[in-house]
């Protein structure tokens, strides 16, 4: 199964363990907040990505599923109730 790798901004404190832990797939901004590769995690970066998503300190960092997730403008579409005439 192919994944991706997010991060909850919301959660996110900026320790900038992460981009220590995944310099392949993470930088920091210049505050020493994440900013994530797009896409789907490489193979070969699994067990790295499944460590720093253990070892982020405040947890916000997230493996899901690539395939099978919905944009946010999918989302609203289908979440609106359809009016025969």
């Amino acid at each position: 199964m192919r994944r991706e790798l997010r991060v909850d901004p919301t959660t996110c404190s900026g320790h900038g363990l992460c981009a220590e832990l995944l310099p392949e797939l993470i930088t920091l901004d210049e505050w020493g907040y994440p900013i994530i590769a797009p896409g789907p995690v490489p193979a070969a970066l699994d067990k790295h990505v499944r460590r720093a998503v253990t070892d982020c300190p405040v947890l916000a960092l997230k493996l899901l599923p690539a395939e099978g997730r919905r944009s946010p403008a999918s989302e609203e579409t289908h979440s609106r109730p359809r009016i025969s005439r």
